[in-house]
């Protein structure tokens, strides 16, 4: 392998794979596609663990690089979880292996490789939207993210800073809870969450919101529907790309998902009045009608006065989703200086 002067390495661990990135000590990526491996939370702490020092040395091995070139690790995470790299001692959404309530693992991972690790929790992917997006006027610029995967990340950029909050748990946008006038169905019930609440961002706009709340609904107003008789993770799976076909009851469960959406940045605008709105992850990974669709549905669903509609950008995150690992390799550059 070709040694480098130096390098940092991005991390973005996920609910269901791992994603890395290497990024040179002079802000050049060395990889430009996904290199993901599956990220095993499910098992607990210890498989996670494994699993992240695995993706580390497969994506030095697609960029030719050498582990001792590695100055600095960026980790993300789903929260929530504090500053430093602690989950939430009721645990979170895709860390239910009772293993990691209050795990560090922060520390657990530097432990594991033997560098430095920066823990940005899921803001990653915020940090890589805002400055990949605004570029040099990013210190200007204030913007929200939600990210849709397994679970709902994001975060919030004021003046190009990351809004961490006193414990680190600032930005956890997937469990603000939203009013349900107009969202829910008159005869649906409020999607839960796996964190225990009801009606919250998350229980509506993720992957395991569409497996738990929405599918399982709408399925009863579509009876002769092709996914009645499929596995609920597979079927949770294939309603993207029923979309992407113009499914209509696939359709039905994105507009309420887009809704859902529309809600949480419309609390937003009232707090924070960003110049920019974000969505990235799996949903908008998707054939270019799909995601102009969505991103438009997103929109639409948005109450923004008339001065904020003029002034504001609603945008697809770049990159999508190689954005959390190289908004963490950004993370752990700056931490370098």
């Amino acid at each position: 392998m070709t040694v480098q002067q130096g390098v940092v390495v991005g991390l973005d661990n996920g609910g269901t794979v791992n994603n890395g990135t290497v990024m040179t000590l002079d802000g050049r990526f060395l990889v430009d596609r996904l290199v993901e491996v599956p990220s095993r939370v499910t098992e607990g702490p210890a498989a996670a663990i494994d699993a992240l020092a695995e993706t580390l040395d497969t994506v030095l091995q697609v960029a030719s690089v050498d582990r001792s070139s590695v100055r600095a690790v960026g980790l993300d995470t789903p929260g929530p979880a504090n500053a430093h790299g602690v989950i939430s001692s009721r645990g979170s959404t895709n860390f239910l292996h009772p293993g990691w309530r209050g795990f560090d693992v922060r520390s657990a991972l530097e432990q594991r490789l033997g560098v430095p690790v920066v823990y940005n929790d899921a803001n990653a992917a915020t940090l890589y939207a805002h400055v990949r997006y605004f570029g040099v006027a990013a210190d200007l610029r204030s913007s929200v993210a939600a990210i849709v995967g397994t679970g709902l990340g994001g975060g919030v950029i004021h003046k190009g800073q990351l809004v961490t909050g006193t414990t680190g748990m600032a930005g956890e946008l997937g469990h603000v809870l939203l009013p349900t006038e107009g969202l829910v169905e008159p005869d649906q019930p409020v999607p839960r969450c796996n964190c225990g609440q009801y009606g919250d961002v998350e229980s509506y706009v993720s992957l395991t919101g569409i497996r738990n709340n929405l599918l399982p609904y709408w399925l009863t107003r579509y009876p002769r529907h092709e996914l009645h008789d499929v596995d609920p993770r597979k079927a949770a799976r294939s309603v993207r790309g029923l979309g992407e076909r113009g499914d209509e009851m696939a359709l039905k469960i994105f507009e309420q998902q887009a809704r859902a959406l529309g809600k949480l940045f419309s609390i937003a605008s009232n707090f924070i009045d960003p110049d920019a709105y974000f969505v990235g992850g799996g949903v908008v990974e998707a054939a270019p009608h799909f995601r102009d669709w969505y991103l438009k549905q997103v929109e639409e669903s948005t109450t923004l006065r008339e001065e904020q509609r003029a002034a504001a950008v609603f945008a697809v995150v770049p990159d999508l989703d190689m954005a959390g690992a190289r908004g963490s390799a950004i993370a752990a550059l700056a931490a370098l200086s």
